[in-house]
């Protein structure tokens, strides 16, 4: 089984609620905008936030932009993208990705089946 060495890997915790941050926000960020944000609710070092924020940005998880001296931040795509992109990930490193998906699919509420079932219809006219 091999896998991207780039693919998406599990957000930490930090990483996560500062692309919360991004997510939420209307257009790109500054390292202290979201300091500011963060440190609302915890105690956090701007450099550990920066550091964060630059991590991201090499995973490609973000986009940055230069703002004088600055950098501006703001998430390379959508929440549920990254989260698609971690299923498949997850699926990939799956032993046996057949047991993975029926596995999963025993987990889901019965809307979230009604969905998949939609989005396979979809797939299937689309392809049919």
């Amino acid at each position: 089984m091999t896998t991207d060495p780039k693919a998406p890997r599990p957000l930490g915790d930090l990483e996560r609620l500062v692309m919360e941050q991004l997510w939420a926000a209307d257009g790109a960020l500054t390292v202290r905008e979201v300091h500011e944000q963060l440190s609302r609710t915890r105690e956090l070092a701007y450099t550990t936030v920066m550091t964060v924020l630059d991590r991201l940005a090499k995973k490609d998880l973000t986009e940055r932009e230069r703002d004088g001296k600055a950098w501006r931040y703001k998430a390379a795509a959508p929440r549920e993208e990254l989260a698609a992109d971690l299923m498949r990930d997850a699926l990939d490193r799956a032993g046996d990705r057949r047991e993975a998906l029926v596995r999963f699919v025993g987990q889901v509420s019965d809307e979230e089946a009604a969905l998949l079932r939609d989005a396979l219809a979809r797939l299937e006219a689309r392809d049919g």
